[in-house]
C-alpha cells in the first residue's frame, strides 16, 4: 500500500474515533416566544370603558387591564372572575356575590367589596355616561355585609345581569384612580399599560403583581391600528402582526387557508349593522320616509359588498339565535316601487338630499356606498362624508348631527337603547317604553322572551332604523397561536388565555 493512502486511511480512522469519543451535542432549546402582536382595525379613543362608546376600548383593555365581577368566555357562557362564586334568587332579584381574595390593584390598593359598591354607583350616578347606566340605575341597594361578600338588590329582576356584570362597562375601579382611567389605567387584570403610540399601538406588559402571574405565557402584547383592508392583510403575510381578530380579510380567506402557517376561525357574534336614521330630522320624523329608505336597500347585496357575503340579513335589531328572536326581514323588504310610494304618500319633494356620514371602519365605507346608491333609484341623494371615529363620536352620537349613518352595534344585550332618552337615533316612543319597562319587570323566561318579540315588531314597525344584517367575523393568525376566540358573543382579547404551541 503507497504511503499516501495509508496516511488518509489513519486519517479517516482517527477522524471516526474522535467522533466516537466526541458526539456532537443538541442544540440548545429555543425559549418559548413570549410577547404577542394583535392587529386592530380602530384605535381606541380612551381606555376607560365606562367613560365611551366605542367598542375598541374593550379590546384592548377588558379582561386583560381592567376586571370584572364575572368573565363572559368565548363560547358566550359566563363563569367567575372577581366573584370566586354567587347566588341568585328566584325573582332574579337578589344577586350575592363572594369576592376573591388576595387580589390587588395596580398601585396596591386592596380589591374588596368597597371597591365594588364604588364601581357600580359610580356607573349609575347622575352624571354617568356608562353607555349601560341602565343596568346599574335597576340596582336598588349594594350590601357589603363584609369586606368580601356583595348583595346586590334590583328594582326589577333581570335574569341577563351575569353576562351584563362580564362587560366593559362593569369594570371594578379603584376609587382615588378612577378620575383618570382614560390615560393612565389601573385595574386589577394581568396586565398593564406600558406605552400608547397615538395613531399606531398600545403595549402592554405582564403584571407580576397579579395573583397568578405564572399562569399568563405572553410577557408583552401589543395592539396594532391598521384601518386599511390590503394593508391589514399585508401585516399577516409579512408577521407583522401575530393575529387579527375581525379582519378584513374576506377576499383573502383561500390564501390563508392554503397557507399552512396560518389558522382562519369563522364565528357568529350578536352584533347588528344598521343604516341609522336621525328621527328628530325632517322628512325622517315621518315614518312613512324611514319605511322608504328601509324598503330601498337590498341587504343580501349590502352583505355582499360591504362584508363579501359573511353575514346573515335582520329585519329588526336583534339576531338569529338571540333569546325570543324573530325573523321580520319580510317586513321592510327590498321593493323600490313601494319605497317610492312612500314617499310620494309623504308628500316628499324629489330629490330628496341627505347626509351620510361614515366612520373609519371598512364596512361602514363600503356599505354606505353600496346604500347610497341605492337610495339614488328611489330619488334619495345621499351625499357621503367621511369621517373619523372621534368626529363620529361627537358629531354623530353626541350631538346627533347627521341624517343617515352606518354602523356596527356590538353589545349583545342593548336593545334597552330604544328606550334611552337623548339617544343618537332620536326615537322617542311612549309605546315602547312602557313595553320594554315591563319586560324588565318580568322574570319568566317565557314571558320575558314573547314580549321581546313584541318589542323587535314595534321598533321594526316604526323603522327606527334600516336594519341591515349580523356579522360573521373572521380572526386570521399564525397558526401556532392557541387561546384565541372562535365566537364574538362581545368585543375583547383575552390575552391571559393565549400561548405559543
Amino acid at each position: 500500500m503507497k504511503p499516501l493512502r495509508r496516511r488518509s486511511l489513519a486519517l479517516l480512522l482517527a477522524a471516526a474515533l474522535l467522533g466516537l469519543a466526541a458526539p456532537a451535542l443538541p442544540a440548545p432549546a429555543q425559549p418559548r416566544k413570549d410577547t404577542v402582536v394583535l392587529g386592530m382595525t380602530l384605535e381606541p379613543p380612551g381606555l376607560d370603558p365606562t367613560a365611551g362608546a366605542a367598542s375598541a376600548i374593550a379590546e384592548v383593555v377588558l379582561y386583560n387591564v381592567f376586571e370584572t365581577l364575572t368573565q363572559v368566555r368565548g363560547d358566550g357562557s359566563v363563569g367567575p372572575l372577581l366573584a370566586e362564586s354567587w347566588t341568585v334568587s328566584p325573582d332574579a332579584k337578589t344577586y350575592t356575590f363572594k369576592l376573591r381574595r388576595g387580589v390587588t390593584f395596580h398601585n396596591g390598593e386592596p380589591f374588596d367589596a368597597a371597591a365594588v359598591r364604588y364601581s357600580f354607583e359610580r356607573a349609575a350616578a347622575q352624571d354617568s355616561v356608562n353607555k349601560d347606566k341602565a343596568v346599574f340605575a335597576n340596582i336598588a341597594a349594594i350590601g357589603t355585609p363584609d369586606s368580601h361578600t356583595v348583595v346586590l338588590t334590583l328594582k326589577n329582576g333581570n335574569p341577563d345581569l351575569l353576562f351584563q356584570l362580564g362587560q366593559g362597562t362593569a369594570i371594578i375601579v379603584e376609587p382615588r384612580s378612577a378620575a383618570g382611567n382614560n390615560t393612565r389605567p389601573v385595574g386589577t387584570g394581568p396586565f398593564k399599560l406600558d406605552n400608547w403610540s397615538r395613531g399606531s399601538s398600545i403595549t402592554l406588559l405582564r403584571w407580576d403583581g397579579w395573583r397568578n402571574p405564572k399562569a399568563i405565557a405572553m410577557r408583552r402584547a401589543t395592539f396594532r391600528f391598521i384601518n386599511d383592508p390590503a394593508a391589514q392583510v399585508a401585516a399577516l403575510l409579512s408577521g407583522d402582526v401575530d393575529a387579527f381578530p375581525r379582519v378584513a380579510a374576506a377576499r383573502s380567506l383561500e390564501q390563508f387557508r392554503r397557507d399552512r402557517r396560518f389558522q382562519v376561525l369563522i364565528g357568529g357574534s350578536r352584533a347588528k349593522v344598521i343604516l341609522a336614521i336621525n328621527n328628530q330630522r325632517k322628512p325622517l320624523d315621518d315614518v312613512r320616509v324611514r319605511r322608504a329608505i328601509a324598503a330601498a336597500i337590498d341587504r343580501r347585496a349590502v352583505i355582499d359588498g360591504a362584508a363579501d357575503g359573511f353575514g346573515v340579513p335582520i329585519g329588526s335589531y336583534y339576531t338569529p339565535g338571540a333569546p325570543g328572536y324573530v325573523d321580520l326581514t319580510g317586513l321592510n323588504a327590498y321593493d323600490p316601487a313601494k319605497a317610492r310610494a312612500l314617499l310620494h304618500q309623504a308628500g316628499v319633494a324629489l330629490p330628496l338630499e341627505l347626509t351620510m356620514k361614515l366612520p373609519p371602519t371598512p364596512y361602514a365605507r363600503t356599505g354606505g356606498e353600496v346604500i347610497a346608491a341605492m337610495l339614488d333609484k328611489i330619488g334619495i341623494k345621499a351625499k357621503i362624508e367621511n369621517v373619523e371615529w372621534a368626529q363620529w363620536l361627537s358629531g354623530v352620537y353626541k350631538e346627533r348631527a347627521y341624517d343617515l349613518t352606518v354602523i356596527a352595534h356590538v353589545e349583545p344585550l342593548d336593545f334597552g337603547n330604544f328606550a334611552r332618552p337623548n339617544y343618537y337615533w332620536g326615537y322617542e316612543s311612549p309605546a315602547f317604553d312602557a313595553l320594554w319597562a315591563k319586560i324588565q319587570a318580568t322574570a319568566d323566561p317565557q314571558e320575558r322572551n314573547r314580549l321581546m318579540a313584541d318589542a323587535q315588531r314595534l321598533v321594526a314597525e316604526d323603522a327606527v332604523a334600516a336594519y341591515l344584517y349580523q356579522p360573521t367575523w373572521i380572526t386570521v393568525a399564525d397558526a401556532r397561536l392557541a387561546g384565541l376566540w372562535k365566537d364574538v358573543p362581545l368585543f375583547a382579547n383575552d390575552l391571559a388565555a393565549l400561548r405559543w404551541r
